[in-house]
């Protein structure tokens, strides 16, 4: 089986190691292998592991038996369209983006049209305490088909629904809440800390929802979203139109996607240090963010 990859992040990356681990071909492509700056670690990831990379996601999708989309939210549209053309008939797509409904359906179109077999895939937590065995919800007509395939590659699939959106849905109703909470940890400590009062909330929280250590928890949402909260903003963006399509206004949503991309700005600007430190988002106490944080704020004035 040769698989491609279109999106070589955090994870695309665990997948490939996986992959390459059970003895697949992999083929992988990302947008960043087109600048100079950002190159230079994929490059040196894949040929650490033996993952070819191709010259555009057209050319990784090119003879592959299943074809691997993970970026961003607002390219999962653009990727299957880029890439439908040169699969070959009968491959699958697993569209593993956190994209709403609509999204998904219009993706499968282009995949389809051209003879490609089109699945999305629902992640429902984070990936690397998992890798490939994260849990995994498969929808539409050839989930089925597909299911096996992936059990043999070390997934963890569940045929979640055989019409398409259904699995996309079950995440984004999801992530209303996951990233939400992100979110209000970060203002909600922040806060706290600029007070002085961290302490009072927190043995409050933990008195109210005693399942919850939130000294640790909170330390794990503000290194998540530091690192990771542009894409995590692109996501909530995708649940704001979830939401609307549900006929609701998406206050928590937007609010949220507007949160999680303010601390992405912050991040590239070198507020949380620079992302090539080994400490970078990594602090076992979330206060040293929410001090970073509140410095920067008194700084800037913003």
């Amino acid at each position: 089986m040769t698989i491609a990859l279109i999106g070589y992040g955090e994870v695309g990356r665990i997948l490939a190691e996986d992959l390459r681990a059970r003895g697949m071909a992999v083929r992988a492509y990302d947008l960043k292998l087109d600048k100079a700056d950002s190159a230079q670690p994929l490059r040196e990831h894949a040929a650490a592991y033996g993952v070819a990379l191709a010259a555009s996601a057209a050319d990784a999708a090119h003879g592959a038996t299943l074809l691997i989309s993970a970026v961003t939210a607002s390219q999962a549209v653009a990727v299957a369209a880029a890439v439908a053309p040169a699969l070959p008939r009968d491959a699958f797509f697993l569209d593993l983006n956190s994209a709403s409904p609509g999204a998904k359906i219009q993706a499968a179109e282009f995949v389809q049209a051209a003879g490609g077999r089109y699945v999305e895939g629902a992640v429902m937590t984070s990936v690397p305490p998992y890798r490939c065995r994260v849990p995994l919800l498969l929808g539409g007509p050839h989930a089925a088909a597909l299911k096996p395939r992936l059990d043999e590659l070390g997934f963890a699939p569940t045929v979640h629904s055989v019409e398409l959106g259904v699995a996309s849905a079950t995440k984004m109703c999801r992530s209303v809440m996951i990233k939400g909470l992100e979110a209000m940890v970060i203002e909600s400590f922040t806060t706290a800390r600029a007070h002085g009062v961290e302490d009072a909330v927190i043995a409050s929280l933990q008195e109210t929802f005693p399942g919850i250590d939130w000294e640790r928890q909170a330390s794990y949402f503000f290194q998540r979203v530091i690192e990771h909260g542009r894409r995590r903003s692109e996501e909530l963006r995708e649940v704001a139109v979830t939401v609307r399509e549900a006929g609701l206004e998406p206050f928590s949503a937007a609010g949220t996607a507007e949160r999680q991309a303010r601390m992405a700005d912050l991040a590239d600007a070198g507020v949380f240090g620079a992302r090539s430190e080994p400490g970078f988002a990594r602090s076992t106490d979330w206060r040293t963010e929410a001090d970073r944080l509140l410095r920067s704020i008194k700084e800037t004035g913003s």
